[in-house]
């Protein structure tokens, strides 16, 4: 009876793990429909751009599973994004002054080149560049990542960590 107990409690311990392990492909996963989202938002009309990006923030964000560090590239006066209303501002414009609205740009790709992902069980870390194709000139924007994930209650991974910026530039 003790053996079969034991049993019982090890399977189901390692379906839980199971759904709560995250892999490098769910990682991958991720990173590509952050890409679309922002593809998206800038494909969007004036007036469905502020509903396409509260979607894709709620889609992709962990805003409600515990919060998101966010620290936009674009962003100096208010450097850190710890709400939904100021990541919204960010990506399409806003209650804060210096926000542009990175994702109306628009884009037409986002593609990213992983440097190294880290995973522990039930999160991980992913960091390199990523490049933004502008959509009216076809030039690409390099910029430097590092995203962190978590699953929410129903397995989707979600974003915690948002840190972008523009690479170093030496001046000679």
């Amino acid at each position: 009876m003790k053996n079969k107990f034991l049993l019982t409690t090890l399977l189901v311990s390692s379906v839980a793990f199971a759904n709560t392990a995250i892999t490098e492909k769910e990682v991958i996963e991720a990173q590509k429909k952050w890409s679309e989202c922002i593809v998206e938002i800038g494909k969007s009309t004036p007036e469905t751009a502020k509903t396409t990006a509260l979607n894709c923030i709620n889609k992709l964000y962990a805003y409600d599973n515990g919060g998101v560090l966010f620290k936009p590239t674009k962003a100096a006066e208010k450097q850190f994004r710890d709400d939904k209303n100021s990541a919204l501002s960010y990506f399409v414009k806003g209650e804060i002054k210096e926000d542009h609205g990175f994702a109306l740009q628009p884009w037409s790709n986002v593609r990213f080149d992983n440097s190294k992902t880290l995973i522990d069980s039930d999160s991980a870390i992913s960091m390199g560049n990523y490049y933004f194709t502008d959509a009216n000139t076809n030039k690409e924007v390099k910029v430097e990542y590092t995203f962190g994930y978590i699953k929410d209650k129903d397995g989707n991974l979600k974003i915690n960590l948002h840190h972008s910026s523009l690479p170093y530039s030496k001046k000679d």
